[in-house]
């Protein structure tokens, strides 16, 4: 792939983001960190946003925060969603089917991310495959026939974690029940999302779909509280140093690939989008390179049809 970058040397911003007013977003995981600024750039520029957040009660604080920074008359709105819990996704879904007559995008944030001990969730999986990956594979599936009306996008935000340890699917172990470690378990889940974009792809170009996109995208290494919610108290403390250094950026910065993948025109589904300076962590935002291993077609091929058995969710194109 070529290094120079389309948007030139600044990368792409959220400067290029025309007039919303007419468009409905709806994002996971807003309370903090790039959820809660692609939300707010978002509404500033007059969208509709739909935040589905696991707790109400920060969801409402979030909410009036936003209305205090962009003024009462914002358009945002939050339906509670554990996406940990296949109930609680199915549940959301349809509650925000009933609620919206079109979605734009639907922006995968969401995400837990090095949790130090196995977890089983409710429906059976390790908790970060539960949350990042099944939770949302559902929730796409199942607003997808409102995205296609509306012929919109789904933006899933991975992670550089996707080769930064196992690079592949442990189909004969999927939970971690032997040698659990909460990076290879992370960088599994995270793969499992690009994987299933790439995947989503060919499968709308196989029934003729151009009007909806898909993209993958990741924030680099952003100052959020992702680690601090889930990771263990070693990785809080490596983080916490790393948030000091300028091998971090702002969660603000960390949300303009997602934006850009909710809201560019004429991108090309094939890249892979983020930071491009030193090790992808920060740097302007735009395309860069993506390790073959999360586009091998026979592993997300099997992983997708694992998933609509899994889930019990079929996808309807």
């Amino acid at each position: 792939m070529s290094t120079i970058n389309q948007f030139g040397k600044q990368g792409w911003t959220p400067e290029r983001i025309k007039d919303l007013s007419d468009k409905t977003f709806v994002i996971t995981g807003t309370t903090s960190g790039t959820g809660f600024e692609a939300s707010r750039i978002l509404l500033s520029k007059g969208a509709k946003v739909v935040m589905l957040n696991r707790n109400p009660k920060k969801a409402t604080n979030t909410i009036a925060a936003l209305k205090e920074k962009l003024g009462n008359a914002i358009d945002v709105t939050n339906i509670t969603l554990d996406l940990g819990e296949q109930a609680s996704v199915k549940k959301a879904a349809a509650e925000l089917l009933e609620k919206v007559n079109r979605i734009d995008a639907l922006i995968c944030n969401g995400a837990i991310a090095q949790v130090p001990t196995q977890k089983i969730s409710k429906d059976g999986w390790e908790s970060q495959m539960a949350v990042n990956y099944f939770g949302h594979f559902t929730l796409q599936a199942l607003l997808y026939p409102m995205i296609n009306k509306s012929q919109g996008r789904i933006v899933t935000v991975g992670s550089m974690g996707y080769n930064m340890g196992i690079k592949a699917i442990k189909f004969d172990d999927l939970n971690w029940y032997k040698d659990y470690t909460a990076n290879d378990a992370y960088s599994q889940s995270k793969l499992a999302q690009i994987m299933s974009i790439y995947e989503l792809q060919d499968r709308l170009n196989k029934v003729g779909n151009t009007a909806v996109k898909a993209y993958a995208c990741h924030p680099g290494s952003s100052r959020t509280n992702l680690i601090s919610t889930s990771g263990s108290f070693m990785m809080k403390m490596i983080f916490g140093l790393m948030k000091m250094s300028p091998l971090t950026q702002p969660a603000e910065k960390g949300a303009y690939p997602e934006l850009m993948c909710a809201t560019e025109p004429d991108l090309d589904q094939t890249a892979f989008y983020g930071p491009t300076g030193r090790s992808n962590w920060v740097g302007p935002v735009g395309a860069h390179y993506l390790a073959p291993h999360a586009k091998d077609k026979v592993t997300a091929k099997r992983l997708w049809d694992m998933s609509e058995k899994a889930t019990g969710v079929q996808w309807k194109f």
